[in-house]
């Protein structure tokens, strides 16, 4: 690998780079991969993916890593920026034969030292409850795919629950279950709990209570991902139709919708304060949606390829003294909506909260976030109170939308780039935007309950004090760029043989929603540049995790690395 600054080839793959907050490093002793440290040979096989978890042990050091290589899962203690890895020791290892881990996720609220609990998803369906400081495999779930074949594209707990956990598949449905019970020997049958014009929701009809608990249906086309708001409240899913969908996820109620520019949507992601969603996929762009307006407030353009992973950084964000400004919603709402957050976002959080306090002057925040693709580069952007409050009063304007054709950097970025061939490095500036219609969210007369409140909680009373709702709908046939270096989820199609599976079908022609708020133009919307756009990989790039000391990324080689924040280096003790 080269330094950055010295390369003139544009392929050289770059070790460091410089935002306004100084330098980022890549630490090359603290990279995790395989034992044997031979680069994985990625065709054919499912991205590689990257779980943390603290276990709160005495010894100062309690920071878990787990990934996935192929048909290999490891499990590390890892030592960040404080300690060179350790690849002879992992804590647990596992090789499985006919199916590869496909996604993991940990417990956080039950981790201890001695014990934890990892949901691993897997190629043809099942999903793995194992406990790898104990090396103990605790419980297998569809473990013989009655409930569904297809791929586990995402699986989480539910926040705030011990034991209830989320398992989306490439089939479009998702399942709720709860790990103290049991899947059952048949294949389950379901009942209608609730339809709505893009999805529908269905109980497991069953004499004794089982696994699934719920079963979601949707349109044509891999559910790709899923994430919860940091509060728990909602429930954000993109899938292979192009679509984000935001449900309440206790009443399976529809939020708000956006559509792709084209092609699947790929990855999302919350704000660390809930109020904005990033999304990123296959039209190569990532897009920001409002929460509160149910609209795009602006569409970044940095990379060259799908977008796989995107990701806020509740660690880096701008907070400046402003005039007062308007904010919709109570305090009571947003101390609400901060108080759920991530332990590693305290320090964001409190920042936020800033913003809507009547003990101080209102703030202003820069929110921070970054992605990575499939053209193997990461690019960080930053959101900016010129966008999120465009009918403000703008310190400075442009008379363009678009970021793109900025000569000059603005006041506080940084300059020149000594490794980005003389690149600027900018933060995004734009005008006003055209005004658009304040929300694009389905009214709830849309959704047509099949019950009451009271009834659907009376459904699943059995152990189910929470439920959640995940759906895609609005199909339409692909007409993808041929980027043969594509890996992601097909465009798989779900039998509709079976009634229960049946939802309504409203087709959507790309040509008939570009243009309205559902997908505003390029034009229409403010358009992002990022502060760095740097190769930094050979392959694909499949992981983006914000810590608080450093940054980590993961290629589809298998290689994880581990970016030191500005500051944050420190002498390696092998």
């Amino acid at each position: 690998m080269a330094a950055e600054g010295g390369g003139k080839e544009m392929n050289e793959i770059k070790t460091q780079f410089t935002t306004r907050e100084g330098l980022y490093k890549l630490l090359s002793h603290s990279e995790y991969s395989r034992p044997n440290r031979v680069p994985f040979n990625s065709q054919g096989s499912n991205p590689v993916k990257v779980s943390f978890v603290n276990v709160n042990d005495q010894s100062g050091n309690g920071d878990r890593i787990c990934f996935n290589v192929g048909r290999e899962l490891y499990f590390y203690i890892y030592k960040g920026v404080r300690k060179a890895a350790d690849l002879s020791k992992p804590i647990d290892k596992r090789i499985y034969k006919g199916t590869q881990p496909t996604c993991h996720d940990f417990n956080h609220l039950t981790a201890t030292a001695d014990s934890v609990s990892l949901l691993v998803g897997f190629s043809a369906g099942q999903v793995q409850l194992i406990d790898p400081i104990k090396k103990e495999t605790s419980k297998l779930f569809n473990e013989e795919r009655l409930i569904d074949k297809a791929r586990v594209t995402s699986v989480k707990w539910v926040p705030g629950s011990e034991s209830l956990f989320l398992v989306a598949h490439s089939s479009g449905s998702m399942f709720l279950y709860n790990v103290e019970y049991t899947c059952g020997t048949t294949a389950p049958h379901y009942q209608l709990l609730k339809q709505g014009e893009s999805f529908a929701v269905h109980t497991c009809k069953s004499k004794s209570t089982r696994n699934p608990l719920l079963k979601w249906t949707v349109g044509e086309g891999a559910l790709n991902e899923f994430a919860f708001s940091p509060d728990g409240k909602f429930l954000a899913c993109v899938s292979q139709d192009g679509f984000l969908r935001v449900f309440n996820f206790d009443s399976v109620e529809l939020h708000g919708t956006m559509k792709s520019y084209f092609g699947g949507l790929l990855c999302v992601c919350w704000s660390p304060d809930g109020k904005y969603i990033v999304t990123g996929g296959e039209d190569d762009l990532v897009t920001v949606w409002s929460f509160v307006d149910c609209r795009v407030i602006a569409r970044g353009q940095g990379h060259k390829s799908w977008v796989s992973v995107v990701a806020f950084d509740p660690n880096t964000t701008s907070v400046e003294e402003t005039d007062p400004m308007e904010f919709s919603g109570s305090d009571e709402d947003f101390q609400e909506l901060m108080s759920f957050g991530r332990d590693r976002a305290n320090s964001t959080q409190s920042r936020l909260s800033k913003r809507n306090s009547t003990d101080s002057r209102p703030v202003s925040v820069t929110y921070r976030f970054g992605s990575v693709g499939q053209d193997t580069q990461l690019c960080l952007w930053d959101l900016t109170e010129d966008i999120l409050f465009p009918h403000q009063p703008l310190s400075r304007t442009r008379t363009h939308t678009n970021v793109m054709n900025a000569t000059s950097p603005p006041a506080g970025s940084a300059g020149p780039n000594p490794g980005s061939n003389g690149n600027t490095i900018t933060t995004p500036v734009n005008s006003i935007p055209p005004l658009l219609p304040r929300s694009n969210s389905l009214p709830h007369s849309a959704v047509s309950n099949t019950g009451s409140k009271s009834s659907v909680d009376s459904a699943i009373a059995s152990g189910v004090s929470k439920f959640a709702t995940l759906s895609l709908h609005d199909r339409k046939e692909r007409h993808d760029k041929d980027h043969k270096r594509n890996h992601s989820m097909g465009h798989i199609s779900s039998k509709s043989s079976d009634k229960l599976n049946l939802v309504t079908k409203n087709k959507t022609d790309s040509a008939k929603t570009l243009g309205t708020p559902l997908c505003p133009r390029m034009e229409d919307v403010p358009l992002l540049e990022p502060l760095i756009c740097k190769k930094i990989a050979h392959e694909r790039l499949t992981v983006l995790i914000f810590l608080e000391d450093c940054i980590v990324t993961a290629c589809q080689e298998g290689f994880i690395c581990t970016w030191a924040r500005p500051g944050k280096v420190v002498s390696f003790n092998p």
